[in-house]
């Protein structure tokens, strides 16, 4: 435990050092959410909608978890090339051990970004309609940055080019992204496009968030619950494996 510890504390002091990379991190949700958000909004609400920021918050609430998670991935490839991983590795604690306190240290940076962007979102008007869903909300949240972190973790563990692990993350975001429905309901999508949204595992925990802050679920709260704690286990375990296998 004392292990997995240090690595934890190892994270958040990276993240608490880097002030300019938590502002610089904030602008594309930012983007997102005052450009679509009072962009489309009147168009969405003519559309019978409703109010679109309500809807949108909780998905660039998740985008914002979700890259945050994925990219301290990086943090592995970097850690290698400049030899830090080969000091922690040779360390008489198990690799494991090592992946579970990164990867916890990601997620709970991530989880503290997701947080910041909700706070944000408060005040340009989202209002949450189950206040006391909050701390549902929040778990949700920190399964998001706890599943992701690991997956990207898991991913960097095979690379050895710091280079290509950015252009693999977008390749992988962009569409885990965007058919999550963050940005516009699943409701009544072409059949092809259902199934994708059903296998992306971003989209249960967009839709668990929406429907912890608004009451609004396409898939079931208990559902995106149960789907979000299995892949992440599942996940947890595979990056743990992976880790194993670094060659340094």
């Amino acid at each position: 435990m004392e292990a997995i510890y240090i690595m934890w504390l190892r994270q958040l002091k990276r993240f608490w050092r880097s002030k300019p990379r938590i502002l610089s991190s904030l602008a594309q949700p930012l983007l997102f959410l005052i450009a679509l958000g009072f962009g489309f909004g009147p168009i969405y609400t003519k559309a019978g909608g409703g109010n679109y920021m309500q809807f949108l918050a909780p998905g660039i609430i998740a985008m914002t978890v979700l890259f945050t998670a994925m990219f301290s991935g990086i943090e592995v490839i970097w850690d290698r090339e400049f030899g830090f991983l080969k000091e922690t590795l040779v360390a008489p604690v198990s690799r494991a051990k090592i992946m579970i306190g990164r990867s916890l240290g990601g997620a709970t940076v991530a989880f503290l970004q997701g947080l910041l962007v909700l706070i944000i979102c408060m005040l340009v008007g989202f209002e949450p309609l189950k206040t006391i869903a909050l701390p549902m909300a929040l778990l949700f949240m920190f399964l998001i940055a706890l599943f992701f972190t690991a997956f990207g973790t898991a991913i960097a563990s095979m690379l050895q080019d710091m280079q290509a692990f950015p252009l693999i993350m977008n390749f992988i975001l962009m569409p885990l992204f965007f058919l999550s429905g963050a940005l516009f309901p699943l409701d009544g999508m072409p059949k092809a496009i259902t199934i994708v949204t059903k296998l992306n595992p971003l989209s249960y925990g967009v839709d668990g968030i929406r429907a912890s802050l608004t009451g609004v679920s396409h898939f079931g709260i208990g559902v995106d619950l149960l789907v979000m704690s299995v892949i992440t286990v599942i996940i947890f375990a595979l990056g743990s494996y992976l880790f194993s296998k670094i060659q340094i």
